[in-house]
Order: C-alpha cells, then sequence, then structure tokens
C-alpha cells in the first residue's frame, strides 16, 4: 500500500497516513487533527493526524529535518518561542485545544512535561532544581509537602538513593545520565499528564542511556510518554507505538512491533532498512 496524493491543491501534495489500529484499542490522550506547521512562509510540517495514546510511549522516528521534533513542540506551545512561527490545526487533550490561544501557556506546560536532548538542570541545588516547579506553580502547602514531593520525584525518576545524602549539592555536578534523570525528575514533580522527551539519550553514554530507557518503561504506567529519537534500536525498545515522519509528512504509524517488522509503505521500510536515511 503506498500513500495517495490527494489533488485538491497542487502546489502541496497532500498524503493519507497509513495507520495500523492496536490489537487491543488505547484510549487517546491527545488528538491531533490536520496540523501544519509554518516558519515564516516555508512550511515544515503538513496536515498531521494522529492519536497519542494515553499511559503509553509513542515514538516519532525519521531523518533528520523531517520534522518530528516541530510536531512535537506542538504539545506544549514551545513552537510559540519561535519567531515567525505559526501552527494550524487541532490538538485536543482530553476536551482543551492546546493550540487555542486563550489556553493558559504555564498551566499547559505543567499538564505537559518536557525534557530536552541535553541534560539542562538549573544552577541550583538537587534538591531546588525539583522545588521549582512545585513552588511556581502552588502543588506545595509547606516544607512538608515540598519534601515528600522532591523524595517521590526522585524515586520514580530512579535518583533517589544516589543523591538522597547530598540534595543540597549542585545539580551540575552530577554525572550526565544523572542530570538527565534530574531533569525527568523535575518534570514528573508538578505531576504533568503527559512527558514529551526530545532526543533524551543523544548526549549519553550506554550505560546511561539503558537506565534512562529502563526509567522511561517504568514510566509509562502512569504517564502519556512521546518521544523523539535517531535510534531506531531505542524506539524499538521503549515504544507502544511509532510513527514514521519524512519531509514534513506522516508516513505511517502504528504498533511498533507492525512498524519495524512489518512495514507497509515503502518509505517506511527504506528507513528502517538502511536504504536512506
Amino acid at each position: 500500500m503506498s500513500a495517495v496524493a490527494y489533488a485538491d491543491a497542487p502546489q502541496e501534495p497532500r498524503y493519507e497516513t497509513i495507520r495500523i489500529p492496536d490489537p487491543q484499542p488505547r484510549d487517546t490522550k491527545i488528538a491531533a487533527q490536520d496540523v501544519s506547521v509554518f516558519y515564516g512562509a516555508k512550511q515544515a510540517l503538513h496536515h498531521v493526524s494522529i492519536d497519542i495514546p494515553a499511559r503509553a510511549v509513542t515514538a516519532f522516528i525519521g531523518p533528520s529535518g523531517c520534522g518530528k521534533s516541530t510536531f512535537l513542540r506542538c504539545f506544549n506551545r514551545m513552537n510559540d518561542t519561535i519567531e515567525n512561527c505559526r501552527v494550524v490545526g487541532t490538538l485536543d487533550m482530553e476536551g482543551d485545544d492546546l493550540n487555542d490561544h486563550s489556553l493558559d501557556v504555564v498551566l499547559l506546560r505543567a499538564r505537559v512535561g518536557m525534557v530536552f536532548q541535553k541534560p539542562n538542570p538549573f544552577p541550583k541545588s538537587i534538591y531546588e532544581n525539583i522545588a521549582y516547579g512545585p513552588r511556581i506553580h502552588g502543588v506545595s502547602k509547606s516544607k512538608a509537602d515540598l519534601d515528600e514531593i522532591i523524595e517521590s520525584s526522585l524515586t520514580k525518576a530512579g535518583l533517589w538513593n544516589e543523591v538522597k545524602d547530598r540534595l543540597h549539592e549542585p545539580g551540575t555536578g552530577l554525572s550526565g545520565g544523572q542530570q538527565q534523570r534530574l531533569c525527568i525528575a523535575r518534570a514528573i514533580a508538578v505531576s504533568p499528564e503527559v512527558i514529551l522527551m526530545d532526543e533524551p539519550c543523544s548526549a549519553l553514554d550506554p550505560i546511561a542511556t539503558a537506565r534512562v530507557e529502563e526509567l522511561i518503561r517504568e514510566l509509562r504506567e502512569n504517564y502519556t510518554i512521546v518521544i523523539v529519537t535517531h535510534s531506531m534500536s531505542q524506539a524499538q525498545r521503549v515504544s507502544d507505538r511509532t510513527a514514521y515522519f519524512h519531509l514534513g509528512y506522516l508516513v505511517e504509524e502504528g504498533p511498533t512491533e507492525n512498524i519495524f517488522n512489518d512495514p507497509q509503505e515503502k518509505r517506511t521500510k527504506d528507513y528502517i532498512t538502511g536504504v536512506f536515511g
């Protein structure tokens, strides 16, 4: 089965995304409908529609510049920070249109946390890195509440036992893998519903990468996770569903096992088998 071009816009071909359903349907956390992104006159993302399942890991894969990170940033409005960037379409999260500009972006980013490519702890203590979010969002009512949130967040991030005796030391003094887990702990400290991860292991060594991947598998029991990765083996290891992007289009999406073992679209197969990309 090949992608089919629509004839309604000759200057901009529209392609039908191949969708492979889950054997057991999952609840949808975010429903994207006809999402396009423009940087000035340049269109970076074309009419993307996809359902992001709740309490699962969805991986976005594809060559550099294919639009996967651009699409990821739509979920927490990070594209708003880019001059001349315009997002059209609908991103519905349980009744809220995330692209509605009357939506409070600060509150949105508490609901949709993000972990970036390079670990970026604040130049503060480990304790203050985690405490920052709960304080500004009014999550904690007392010092005891805050202490509990910090221990819980670090425990969920698999870091508590490694740092519990040095909470007041700088977060920047941790190893790269520990810093990334600190950033994950910081993201979950405000009890988000969704965690976005943009190449979270690209700056880490194999041992640290394995620990973060193990953490991702643990976190999906309680969070909806969307990860952008250049590593196809990582997508296979950690994700439940995979979406393949090419030249700003969503080409194919479905259960990870199907995408890697039986892709339906030639472009997907060529990328996965290394013919291009």
